[in-house]
């Protein structure tokens, strides 16, 4: 077999880090197809060539599956990962090693001084492997592959499947799009999916944490936006308009680390939510004040409802509204000083997108609010999601432009449902065999988390439509180039567990693997916990 010593995983690991690919790349495909390739070359493959797949995306990227079947065998285990890598910038003079663990290493080596202590140290122990995703997610999808060989060999009592995919660190496009494949080869191979394992690494909960962790779930994120329609106006007249800035500014100091969006569930806790991108839409320069801004926001999720969150955004931005009225109002009053004027009423209406779409569509018909949508959607050119969200609800605005002032709520791609199976009776007893397990062969004392905090494509096994209305219907892109498989002929229920590598630094140019334990204990914990969910 393949794959089953810690150099030969370490070899594998170093071949799939060569590949840079970072989501959106021509490497992305690179990497696709040289796994596709590597497999194809198993004698099991050779024999069954069509449980392996290249399937192709709409973008024209790929995701990967490969089937190990066991006769009259129905019980199935997902092996999950993601291919993808973020962008290596922040490697800085050593963005062109990065992706080059034996090249970096030296390099690292020689100007020590520049690391953090803690890294500084994991490098001269020789037992940890440094490059852009050694540790999210590479050395996960790594040990599935071992677990792949091990199936081919006839070691477990069902089937594997493995899926990995690209773009989870963006979009999650890949596995959006690989989960009505995965309903069609259920159904195709007659499987019967037990559980999904998933391989993201160990998160530490700070720095220096020396806990170890399974996870029975993931968490959830949304990403709403405040789009501030303000009234222009010359900079030597402010009072005669309203600085969208201000009301977008108003808008973050609310939301910024607002710890009444905080969920504390069985003892875990989301953080608080934090601003991921703010702007005004005025493109040059002029004294005109800018009358558009938008802001949007990380917000993650565990048990609370789309309905309760929703309303809670339009209460913060009511509050905004009515903050930034008194702010003018104050500051009116304190400008008189200079010279007595009549002051313009400021009242800034708050609307969530679906109340927008219906006001335009009252002002110039729903053919034409069709037909402005439309000619955005054909002229888009390279605008991404979060920027053309943002597009699609100026639009609207403009239509609406005597509503103004106006914040408008609305929701953007991408979105990660929280998902847990903690309470599921084959999850549960899976952790409880295999902490057993791990204490009495290694020494270690895995402590269970409901939701891993670090975002996954979990996420998307257990969707359900209903539960998700108040973000899809104020979504702009949802059914215009933003899709769910969130019907019941595509829609997956699989338990789902995580069982990953341990590393530190993800997303960070010091990110690194720690190959004993994560080459030399987790495949034995990977193989055991398979075992349990085929049982």
């Amino acid at each position: 077999m393949k794959w089953q010593t810690k150099e030969e995983l370490k070899q594998l690991l170093i071949s799939l880090i060569q590949h840079e690919s970072v989501s959106g790349t021509t490497d992305e495909v690179a990497l696709a197809e040289y796994m596709y390739y590597l497999l194809k070359e198993r004698s099991y493959f050779q024999k069954h060539p069509d449980h392996l797949k290249l399937h192709p995306m709409k973008d024209g990227r790929y995701f990967l599956t490969a089937l190990v079947k066991k006769p009259a065998k129905k019980n199935t285990v997902l092996l999950l990962s993601h291919f993808d890598v973020v962008d290596t910038s922040d490697y800085g003079e050593f963005k062109r090693m990065a992706c080059k663990p034996f090249e970096l290493m030296n390099s690292l080596l020689e100007k020590k001084e520049l690391l953090p202590e803690r890294a500084k140290q994991d490098l001269e122990s020789g037992e940890w492997l440094f490059g852009r995703g050694s540790m999210d997610m590479k050395a996960g999808l790594t040990v599935q592959f071992s677990m792949l060989e091990r199936a081919m060999n006839g070691e477990f009592d069902g089937n594997l499947l493995l899926i990995t995919v690209p773009d989870e660190e963006v979009n999650s496009q890949g596995m959006i799009e690989a989960v009505p494949v995965l309903k069609g080869l259920e159904e195709e191979y007659d499987l019967t999916f037990t559980a999904c394992l998933n391989g993201e690494p160990m998160f530490e909960k700070y720095p220096g944490d020396p806990g170890q962790y399974v996870y029975s779930g993931s968490i959830g994120k949304v990403l709403p936006g405040f789009f501030c329609k303000g009234i222009e106006t010359h900079a030597g007249e402010p009072f005669s308009g309203l600085n969208a800035n201000l009301m977008v500014s108003e808008m973050n100091r609310l939301l910024e680390l607002n710890a009444d969006y905080c969920e504390a569930v069985d003892g875990e806790m989301t953080p608080p939510p934090v601003n991921l991108m703010q702007k005004d839409l005025k493109e040059k320069y002029s004294v005109q004040t800018p009358h558009m801004a938008v802001s949007l926001f990380n917000v993650l999720t565990m048990k609370r409802s789309a309905a309760e969150l929703h309303q809670m955004l339009l209460n913060t931005a009511k509050q905004a509204a009515i903050h930034v009225q008194t702010i003018v109002e104050e500051k009116t009053v304190d400008y008189q000083r200079f010279g007595n004027f009549t002051p313009i009423k400021q009242h800034i209406r708050v609307l969530a997108f679906e109340e927008l779409w219906d006001r335009a569509q009252e002002k110039v018909g729903k053919a034409e609010v069709e037909r402005i949508v439309n000619f955005a959607i054909a002229n888009r050119g390279e605008l991404g999601d979060r920027d053309f969200s943002t597009k699609v609800v100026a639009e609207l605005v403009s239509l609406c432009k005597d509503d103004a002032p106006m914040i408008v709520l609305f929701y953007s791609p991408p979105f990660y449902p929280a998902v847990s199976s903690k309470g599921d009776p084959l999850i549960k007893n899976t952790i409880d065999h295999l902490g057993e397990f791990a204490r009495h062969q290694y020494g270690i004392e895995f402590n269970e988390v409901q939701y891993f905090p670090g975002l996954s494509d979990l996420s998307y096994f257990q969707l359900s439509k209903q539960s998700l209305d108040e973000y899809t219907a104020n979504m702009p892109l949802f059914s215009r180039g933003y899709s769910l498989p969130t019907d019941q002929e595509n829609t997956l229920f699989v338990p789902v567990i995580n069982i990953g590598p341990f590393g530190k630094d993800p997303h960070k140019w010091t990110e690194r693997l720690h190959i004993p334990y994560s080459f030399g204990t987790l495949p034995h914990l990977l193989e055991f916990a398979i075992h349990r969910l085929l049982a």
